[in-house]
């Protein structure tokens, strides 16, 4: 039997139920994500199909219902991992969001949370993130109805009880506490004065020269120590930065092409490709949605 293949489709949206994240219903056929990171914890829950993706040295496959979390910052690709594709639903759930409900959780306070490499597979959380995650949705599409006089109020309490009892879940029975990052820790702070100079101007032209001599190092020896780190050479990783440092003004309100402008991009097509590349849409439509 041949079984019909998802579309490329991705719909990302937002509720003030969960500040400062960004919430994706989406399903993916032909799509590939090409290396990247983000700055919010993310929990997907695979509704259909399987995923493959490279994650810290491995490569790994997240079929139905399953949560392949990815921790904030670090490297991951995406694509499909069976003929179809595809279908998933994602939180991007802020740091600090995620940090301080673990502290609630154990009454005190608690290291940042950190999770295992490996996809869990766990289908009772599974159903409560994807329960989470629809209740979210439908009340997001029906907030600006529920603006009209007289019209019926969703019930919030169980959409946040949802909410809460999901993370919940996923702290008490996957966090860990953070894993002591790898290499030389002489090297640590090299690094972060990389990082540090490519984050300070977004616009600013910059060489590798630059970043060496503020290190001390060689140009090829700061390159590849910036690559061992951090897992993309310093122009790729600037780029990361600079779709990440869009997103703000893009919620706000600003057009695409000030945002392109003002995060250091050549210009508006530069930007588009590379925020499709990570994102799976345009930066217009993940404004629209």
């Amino acid at each position: 039997m041949t079984l019909s293949r998802f579309r490329d489709f991705a719909r990302y949206w937002r509720t003030p139920l969960l500040p400062g994240a960004d919430l994706l219903t989406a399903e993916y056929h032909d799509h590939e994500f090409t290396p990247h990171w983000h700055e919010a914890y993310t929990i997907p829950v695979i509704e259909d199909g399987a995923e493959c993706y490279r994650y810290r040295g491995a490569q790994h496959v997240a079929e139905a219902g399953s949560v392949p979390v990815i921790n904030p910052g670090e490297l991951h690709t995406g694509s499909r991992a069976v003929d179809e594709g595809w279908r998933y639903r994602v939180m991007y759930v802020p740091v600090d969001y995620l940090h301080t409900l673990a502290g609630e959780i154990a009454g005190r306070a608690e290291p940042l949370p950190w999770f295992d490499a490996e996809v869990i597979r766990d289908p009772d959380l599974a159903r409560r993130l994807s329960r989470t995650h629809r209740l979210l949705e439908a009340d997001a599409d029906r907030r600006p109805a529920a603006l009209a006089p007289g019209a019926p109020q969703p019930d919030l309490l169980a959409v946040e009880g949802a909410l809460l009892d999901a993370l919940s879940a996923l702290l008490t029975r996957h966090a860990r506490t953070r894993e002591a990052p790898m290499g030389s820790a002489a090297n640590e702070p090299r690094v972060e004065i990389m990082k540090a100079l490519l984050a300070a101007d977004l616009t600013a032209p910059l060489r590798v020269a630059d970043l060496a001599q503020a290190v001390g190092l060689s140009p090829f020896h700061a390159t590849r120590l910036f690559t061992q780190a951090t897992g993309l050479p310093p122009h790729a990783w600037r780029t990361q930065l600079r779709l990440q440092r869009a997103l703000g003004p893009l919620r706000a309100g600003a057009s695409v092409a000030e945002v392109a402008a003002a995060t250091g991009f050549t210009d508006q097509s530069h930007f588009t490709r590379h925020f499709r590349r990570m994102f799976g849409v345009p930066p217009g439509r993940w404004q629209a949605n």
